[in-house]
Formats: C-alpha cells, sequence, structure tokens
C-alpha cells in the first residue's frame, strides 16, 4: 500500500511507524521546512502509553520529562495553597509522562526518518487533491509534483488544508470554547521552580509557568472574554499579526499580578510565541473515499481535556491496525469504516466537556476567585489520604483497550 501522510507532528509519524511494520510505503510532506521542535507541555495518557510502548519508545519519552513535579496553585505573592505533586496524588493534572510537543515530535522523527519504507518532504505542502476515486487519489504537490496513492491521511492538524480541500463545510464543525491561550518560552531565574504554577487574575484571566528540559519556563496565559468588546477584541486579534496579538495581551493582562510583568516583557523576544482559540473539531465522518483525516484535523478535543496528544497516537494506531487487516489491492474503505466505528466512540466521549469547563478555572470576582480557591485547597488534602488511591498511568486504558493487530505486534 502505498500512502501519503501531510504533517510531521505527531499524529502522521506514528501512523507511519506502524503501517512501515507492516509493510506500507509512507510518504510525509510537511510545510515546514525543517522539524518544528518549538511547544508547549503536553501528557500522554492511559492506551496511548501502551502503544509508545509497542514502538520502543517509553525510555526515550522519559527521557524527555520536563521534570515537573506536579501542579500548584498559588496566590498573587506566588505562595502555593493548593499542592498536586504528581507522585502519590491520584488528582494532579501532571502526568508521569509530560513531555514537551516538540521534543515529542523529534523522538517519533527519529523512529522513523531512517526506515527504508518511510520518506519525508520538509518544505512541502498538498498543492491540490486532483481527484480521489475508486482507483487512486492524485495530488498536486506544491513543488509542482502529480503523485498517486492509494491512500492519502490528512494529519495536518485542526486547521487542515487537506480537510478543508476533500470535505463539504457542513461536514465539519469548530466548536467554540470561548477561550484563548497563549504560549511562549522565557529565561529561567533561579527562583522558578519545578512545579507548574497556576495563578488565577480576577477578570477571567489565568497565569501559569511550567519547567522544561532545556533551561527555560513555558509560560501560559489564558482568557475567557466576558463582555462584546472583549470578545470582539480577542477574535480580530486571533485573525491578525503577532504584534497585534501582543499588544493586546499587554493591555488586558498589564494589571494582572503575580509575574505578569516579567513575562509581557520577554515575551518579545519568544521564539515559539503561540496564539491559540481554543475549539473543538467535531467532523460528521472521518473519511471520504481514499482520504482519512487522524488526530486534530479529525477530533481535536482542545488541551481542555488533556488528550489531544493520546487520541492522535491511539487513532494513528487504530487506523494502521485496520489497514494492516487489508489483502492487497484492497480499497481501504472498509479498513476506514472500521478505524472510525472502533475509535469514534471513545473520541466522542473524550470530547464531552462539563459546560462549566472552563469557566469555573476563569473567575471574574473576587468572591468567585476565593470559592475556587477553597475547593481545590480542600481537594489537595483530600487527595492525599490513602482512599484516594494512587495515580498509575502505564496500567490505566482510560476506558479504550487497545486492540491487537497480529501485524503491528
Amino acid at each position: 500500500m502505498r500512502v501519503l501522510i501531510s504533517g510531521a507532528g505527531i499524529a502522521g509519524p506514528t501512523l507511519a511507524w506502524f503501517l512501515a511494520k507492516a509493510g506500507a510505503r509512507v510518504n510525509i510532506v510537511e510545510k515546514s521546512r525543517s522539524l518544528l521542535r518549538q511547544g508547549q507541555n503536553i501528557d500522554i495518557e492511559g492506551s496511548a502509553i501502551t502503544a509508545i510502548k509497542k514502538m520502543g519508545l517509553l525510555e526515550e519519552i522519559r527521557r524527555f520529562n520536563t521534570t515537573e513535579k506536579g501542579t500548584q496553585f498559588i496566590d498573587s505573592k506566588g505562595r502555593p495553597f493548593a499542592p498536586f505533586p504528581q507522585k502519590g496524588s491520584s488528582a494532579s493534572p501532571t502526568s508521569e509522562f509530560e513531555i514537551l510537543r516538540g521534543d515529542l515530535a523529534e523522538v517519533l522523527y527519529e523512529a522513523t526518518k531512517d526506515h527504508p519504507n518511510v520518506h519525508y518532504s520538509f518544505g512541502t505542502t498538498i498543492k491540490e487533491v486532483v481527484s480521489n476515486d475508486q482507483d487512486t487519489v492524485k495530488v498536486e504537490l506544491s513543488n509542482g509534483e502529480v503523485q498517486e496513492y492509494d491512500l492519502l491521511v490528512a494529519a495536518d492538524g485542526q486547521w487542515s488544508k487537506v480537510r478543508k480541500q476533500c470535505f463539504p463545510p457542513e461536514s465539519v464543525s469548530l466548536v467554540d470554547k470561548g477561550m484563548y491561550t497563549v504560549y511562549w518560552s522565557v529565561p529561567r531565574l533561579p527562583s522558578d521552580n519545578d512545579w507548574w504554577n497556576v495563578y488565577l487574575a480576577l477578570h477571567s484571566r489565568i497565569i501559569s509557568l511550567r519547567p522544561d528540559p532545556h533551561g527555560t519556563i513555558r509560560a501560559m496565559f489564558t482568557r475567557m472574554p466576558s463582555n462584546d468588546v472583549q470578545k470582539k477584541a480577542w477574535l480580530e486579534a486571533s485573525k491578525s499579526d503577532r504584534q497585534a496579538q501582543e499588544e493586546l495581551l499587554r493591555r488586558d493582562f498589564g494589571d494582572a499580578g503575580w509575574q505578569a510583568q516579567r513575562l509581557l516583557d520577554a515575551m518579545e523576544q519568544a521564539p515559539d510565541f503561540y496564539f491559540h482559540v481554543i475549539q473543538q473539531v467535531k467532523m460528521s465522518k472521518w473519511s471520504s473515499s481514499r482520504v482519512v483525516c487522524v488526530g486534530d484535523a479529525a477530533y481535536a478535543p482542545t488541551p481542555l481535556t488533556g488528550m489531544g496528544t493520546s487520541l492522535a497516537i491511539i487513532g494513528s494506531y487504530v487506523l494502521a491496525g485496520e489497514l494492516s487487516k487489508l489483502d492487497d489491492g484492497e480499497h481501504p474503505s472498509k479498513a476506514l469504516h472500521a478505524y472510525e466505528s472502533t475509535f469514534r466512540p471513545f473520541v466522542e466521549d473524550i470530547q464531552k466537556i462539563p459546560f462549566f469547563i472552563p469557566a469555573i478555572a476563569h473567575p471574574e470576582t473576587a468572591w468567585k476567585r476565593w470559592l475556587f480557591h477553597a475547593f481545590m485547597s480542600t481537594l489537595s488534602k483530600l487527595v492525599k489520604l490513602p482512599w484516594f488511591g494512587s495515580r498509575s498511568g502505564e496500567s490505566n486504558d482510560d476506558g479504550f483497550p487497545l486492540p491487537q493487530y497480529p501485524k503491528l505486534g
């Protein structure tokens, strides 16, 4: 089977690894001229860990661990009042397998780049899907080449260009969560620690800092605009350039307190500034003839679930597994249907975010912030009790036991 994958992030290389193991020949095109090693903290959960173990990459994942000791909520002076250590806490947002997105992408790239059945083409995109029929899917690449494949996979993220070409607009829903997140890296100071420090400013704002293994600190600002003026400003900024986005952040977070000023001052020099509209992707159908979507292109769950990376890894494994069951020359439609019917119920369950999230963590008033602080402080004490149980990432299947496919090991 000849497969073309658009996107060399997380889902694309994972899928390529398993497809190559099953004997497929895989080409991966990536619009960036080199591997993007940027990105913020992500974690790997449940059955995704099992898939990583099948790839023999668990120790590499551990090697790139962000060193985060846990999550702690802090006050305006940086004093923690609700710690959730990663070890020994069943409720810590910090996973045993915390890794930067760029580091995970590099691990997956290194695991696939020398495989004889996998080829990468950087600085290349799919200019046009010329045809998608019973026999092949034909594409024209940005370098002018026209190529034919048995399958085209859209693994090019939430704003997938391949999806836009091959699926009608009415088949794709973007569910807005009313929240914006902005990330960038700043120089680490001696006073910084190895916790995920979360500070709730008033007026629906959050500032947090997280450690990394590269000597810097990862800043994250989140905002839930609460009136029409704010909503318009943030929506316009999301469609504008970096300068406009930085100006909005300085204006809206200048009085937020804690380390807001330090982080805003360092923002302009950050090489990895990223402004993110928090939206879910929901598709009525993940495939069309010989084209299929995987990862965020098909079912971005938002960072609010903590499962985006895990869904990309598990989904890639399931897609490869179902394709591995096909006979030589068989149309992939049967495998694509099985991939969706097997995995969609779990995806839809993950995408069910309670109505009060993320608003509960973005208090508008001091009274609401006090209530949230009191709840988190109490919870941090309760989780220390033995009957709350302990976290065990490797044995947790998160409700989706990984299917077994003989050709994938």
